[in-house]
């Protein structure tokens, strides 16, 4: 049964035991090969990263700063919820995004 992989294009035998481990043998030398190369380049590579990736390093630094959740608030809040006893004020949280969206423009 021959099986051609499209990727590299090479066509395997894999009722002959031996060709396969003759291509084995060849991929293991190539990986050695490569290997070796990027040894002699580690000292040479540089890496330039985007802005974009410098904020978003920065921004997982800000949250696993940021303190732990308090579990007794969250639960005081959950069995409000649950309750039915926690109300929201839709005025009040609307005015203080449109605050906080004022403030964050200036």
């Amino acid at each position: 049964m021959k099986i051609t992989h499209n990727k590299i294009g090479q066509t395997l035998d894999l009722t002959d035991a031996g060709k396969a481990d003759k291509v084995s043998d060849q991929k293991n030398l190539k990986n050695t090969k490569n290997v070796d190369n990027l040894e002699n380049l580690v000292g040479a590579t540089r890496v330039a990263v985007s802005p974009q990736a410098q904020e978003a390093k920065r921004i997982k630094e800000l949250a696993l700063a940021a303190p732990d959740v308090d579990m007794e608030k969250v639960a005081k809040f959950r069995s409000l919820i649950d309750a039915g006893q926690y109300k929201v004020d839709a005025k009040a949280v609307a005015d203080r995004m449109v605050d906080d969206h004022l403030e964050t423009k200036n």
